[in-house]
This record gives structure tokens, C-alpha cells and sequence, in this order.
């Protein structure tokens, strides 16, 4: 039996966005070409595929069962046909997604925009966010590039590699009452504090580096974005301690003043992850450096 491997491609999008909508924009195909593919998909596999529920179309058991088998198929052509391609970052004109969290679509991406509109200015991004959930990001199924942030228990068929690490430090506003140049133990336990909450471990990792230095702080607000931070600290008399990055880009508001932690808080990683199938892929391999060279930069 002959098989259109263009229904392999759309398959997987569906059972990742579980709407047509979606997916058809995902593929760069209009709804109705690909509603006509999921028609031919039905004949062949001989299955209805997907069920059209309230919160959106849901795979049968016999697609969610077919899901692993078509994904390695795809990456284990990707890996031979890409091994045998070049790629001109000056002649790319691709569309790639990016899974970053909020401390790397703060601190990294900027610099990562500016230096692939200097050397790949035909390459467009797509951000898409990175939670608690790494197959939420699409990386473990291969339609996302790259998830960058802290890799937490990746599964098999995901390379993680160290990007860089970042510390702690403490902002409050410029005029502190309380607060000169330095920040004691005792201070910090006296100030009211904002607390982040971003998802995933990195918020693990503060409340257990606090734990083993014996702070505590008298949380005042918790917000979930460190662009909510800066006016809520210029106009209070509260602290927040941040990766140092952060504080670091924080340092030009004339409102805010940086200071070391009262304790040494220890550092944390932050990576990149990537599905196997892009292991020779040499554009994916091209990003992966230039995101490497920038976070090497950054961190310096």
C-alpha cells in the first residue's frame, strides 16, 4: 500500500492541538485543506481519529496509540534527509518556535532577536510558553524547536544541554528608608517582601534556598511576571530577591537600587532541550549555538 507522508506532518498536529484551527495554522495550510487531509487520514487508518468534545477534538484510542509510532518515524527521516542538508542562516526564511520561560524571555531574548536579525534576518520566531508541563511546550513531540529554562525530568527522546547559571539578588527603591547600601539578614527579615511565582521548579528552588539559610520572609504580594515587579517596589518599601540578571537589567530604573543577598542563596541552571530528531538537523544545530553564544555572553 502506498502511504502520503503529508498526513503524517498533520496527524501529529492534531493530536498536539487538538483543534483544526490550530493546526492548520501551525502547518501554514488553510482549515479546509486540512480537514480534507484528516478525511483522507480517517480512510487510511480505517478509525475516526478524533471526536469532536466541548474543550476540543480528542484522539481515539487507536490515534493515541499510532502517536509515538508516527513521531519516531518523522524524526528518524528528519535525521537522515537534514544530515545531508546546509543551511544559509542569511537565506533562511522559516518559521521556528521557541518554548522560553519568563526569566529567559526576560533576560535572553531580546539579545536572541537582535542577534538572529543580524545574522539570519529571514528567520521568524514564534514564542510559545513554557510552564510546569515540558510536553505542554511541544519539545518532547518535535514540533517546537527548543524549550529554554530549567529542564526538569526530561524523558528519553529529549537532549538537554547547560545554557548557563544565574544567582540571587534583592531590589528595593532607590530612596529605601531603612535600607542603605547594604542589606543585612536582619533587614531582610524585617521587610515586607514581593514574591514571584513562576511556574515550575525555579520557585522550588528559591523557597529551598531561603529554608537552608534559615530566612524567612513576611510575603506582602506574590505576582506571576517579573515585568509586574519594578513599579510595585518604586512605589513600596518592599524587597524582592530575583535572578541576578534580572536585578542586573533593573539597574538602570533611577527607582531601584540592587543589592547583594544578606546570604549566599546558591545559583541555578538554566538550559535548553531539544526532541533527538533535530540532532542533525544542521539549521537546529546553528540556533542551538547562537543561543549558546548569547547566554554565554549574557551570564559574563
Amino acid at each position: 500500500m502506498r502511504y502520503d507522508l503529508n498526513l503524517l506532518p498533520v496527524f501529529l498536529a492534531l493530536v498536539e492541538e487538538r483543534s483544526v484551527t490550530r493546526a492548520a495554522e501551525r502547518l501554514g495550510i488553510t482549515q479546509p485543506a486540512l480537514s480534507n487531509a484528516l478525511t483522507r487520514l480517517r480512510t487510511l487508518m480505517q478509525d475516526p481519529l478524533f471526536i469532536r468534545e466541548r474543550y476540543g477534538m480528542q484522539p481515539t484510542p487507536k490515534a493515541q496509540e499510532l502517536a509515538p509510532v508516527i513521531a519516531a518515524a518523522l524524526a528518524g527521516l528528519d535525521e537522515v534527509i537534514h544530515g545531508q542538508q546546509e543551511f544559509d542562516p542569511a537565506q533562511a526564511r522559516q518559521l521556528v518556535t521557541l518554548a522560553p520561560n519568563s526569566y529567559v524571555e526576560f533576560v535572553l531574548m531580546p539579545a536572541i532577536v537582535a542577534r538572529l536579525r543580524e545574522r539570519a534576518p529571514g528567520l521568524r520566531l514564534r514564542l510559545t510558553p513554557y510552564g510546569t508541563d515540558l510536553a505542554e511546550t511541544g519539545v518532547i513531540s518535535g514540533s517546537t524547536a527548543l524549550a529554554l529554562g530549567r529542564i526538569t525530568d526530561p524523558p528519553d527522546n529529549v537532549v538537554v544541554q547547560p545554557l548557563m547559571d544565574d544567582g540571587l539578588a534583592c531590589v528595593v527603591r532607590a530612596d529605601h528608608p531603612t535600607v542603605g547600601d547594604r542589606l543585612t539578614k536582619k533587614q531582610y527579615e524585617q521587610l515586607r517582601h514581593v514574591n514571584m511565582l513562576p511556574p515550575g521548579r525555579l520557585r522550588v528552588g528559591l523557597f529551598q534556598a531561603l529554608e537552608r539559610q534559615g530566612l524567612k520572609r513576611d510575603v506582602a504580594v506574590s505576582v506571576t511576571h517579573f515585568l509586574a515587579i519594578p513599579d510595585m517596589i518604586a512605589v513600596t518599601d518592599y524587597c524582592a530577591t530575583l535572578p541576578r540578571l534580572i536585578c542586573e537589567r533593573l539597574r538602570s530604573d533611577p527607582r531601584l537600587k540592587v543589592l547583594p543577598a544578606p546570604v549566599d542563596l546558591g545559583r541555578f541552571p538554566v538550559e535548553m532541550a531539544w526532541h533527538v530528531r533535530y540532532r542533525a538537523d544542521p539549521a537546529h544545530r546553528w540556533l542551538r549555538g547562537l543561543i549558546a553564544e548569547v547566554a554565554q555572553e549574557i551570564a559574563a
